[in-house]
């Protein structure tokens, strides 16, 4: 079999694309699982920005959300061979990295929820009256976000943000379906009203 490179492409490269066009995340564990380098690259490369802005979330720091990253692919890349597919890939990474960010957390004092995270690029096509409106709302949502407790912020990142759903959420957090559904209602139901608060 041969590989067409461009001038500035590698092998690497080229199978890295053609991996990750193709070979879904439950193919990917199974070839870490024997030790497959290229394949860990791969789902490293599609997760990560997901599972740091996740950590960031959780523990507030960039610093330590950099390095409880790296320790949830290394625990990957170790465990591996466990992973029983009874549940999505991003479901058994979120898990791996909600351990690591409350063990992280249980180790810090200052366990605040930094308020200054960064808004999201603003898209090209926006004036810079739109993208001033975006920033301002995401500011506002991210500060009721930090009102919420953190039982309730998880809930609310994880089903919003990550999409999760009720059943893949109460896996991730290891509580009961109901307990879910019921924090679910009441943070979606304060976050809303501290959304709509008139500024002072």
């Amino acid at each position: 079999m041969s590989i067409a490179l461009s001038r500035s492409g590698t092998v690497a490269g080229a199978v890295l694309a053609r991996a990750t066009a193709s070979d879904s995340n439950q193919m990917l564990v199974e070839r870490i699982a024997v030790g497959d380098k290229l394949a860990m690259q791969v789902l490293f490369a599609r997760h990560r920005t997901a599972i740091y802005r996740w950590l960031c979330r959780l523990v507030g720091n960039e610093t330590v959300a950099e390095d409880l990253l790296s320790d949830v692919f290394f625990d990957v890349w170790r465990q591996a061979g466990r992973f029983e597919g009874r549940s999505a890939v991003t479901t058994w990474l979120l898990s791996i990295a909600r351990f690591k960010a409350l063990s992280a957390r249980r180790r810090r004092t200052d366990v605040e929820l930094d308020e200054t995270i960064e808004t999201t690029v603003a898209d090209c096509a926006d004036n810079a009256e739109v993208a001033l409106e975006k920033k301002h709302q995401g500011e506002m949502l991210r500060g009721a976000l930090t009102k919420l407790s953190p039982e309730h912020r998880e809930i609310i990142d994880l089903v919003y943000y990550h999409e999760k759903s009720v059943d893949d959420a109460a896996q991730i957090l290891s509580i009961p379906s109901a307990t879910v559904k019921t924090r679910m209602f009441y943070a979606a139901r304060s976050w809303l009203s501290w959304c709509r608060e008139p500024e002072s």
